[in-house]
């Protein structure tokens, strides 16, 4: 597909900027961030990056595309806090934890934000959004 990938490593905010230089530098096509939740106290200054510089940016958390990014994927938190306290009733009930199963997301978002879309001149394929949870006008 000829895509090269390059990792930046953030960490902190004195990282951020680093990174974001480095990207600006490279020139790149593109952003995907990693799903880490830290990232999220840093998002509006991320998605001002890649508005700023005309970047398409896939993100993990909806908080992403809400604020301007392109789009977002990942678990729905919402579904996951409310999975987690079902296992806070069952401990809460006597279950020892070492007992309860491991589980996984099963249940993913995708918001698509066709305003950022737009603006950088892309086109979201009708199928796309119509598999979209959310679609930020």
């Amino acid at each position: 597909m000829g895509v090269t990938l390059r990792r930046v490593e953030v960490r902190s905010l004195d990282d951020l900027e680093r990174a974001l230089t480095t990207i600006k530098a490279a020139r790149l096509g593109g952003l995907l961030v990693s799903p880490d939740r830290s990232l999220l106290a840093y998002r509006a200054a991320i998605v001002h990056f890649v508005v700023k510089h005309r970047l398409p940016g896939m993100f993990p958390f909806r908080e992403f595309a809400q604020e301007g990014g392109l789009m977002a994927y990942g678990p729905d938190y919402a579904d996951l806090f409310r999975r987690a306290a079902t296992y806070v009733a069952k401990i809460i009930d006597g279950a020892k934890p070492a007992d309860l199963p491991i589980e996984q997301p099963t249940k993913f978002e995708l918001v698509i934000n066709l305003k950022t879309a737009k603006a950088l001149g892309l086109t979201i394929p009708p199928a796309v959004l119509a598999r979209a949870d959310e679609v930020i006008q």
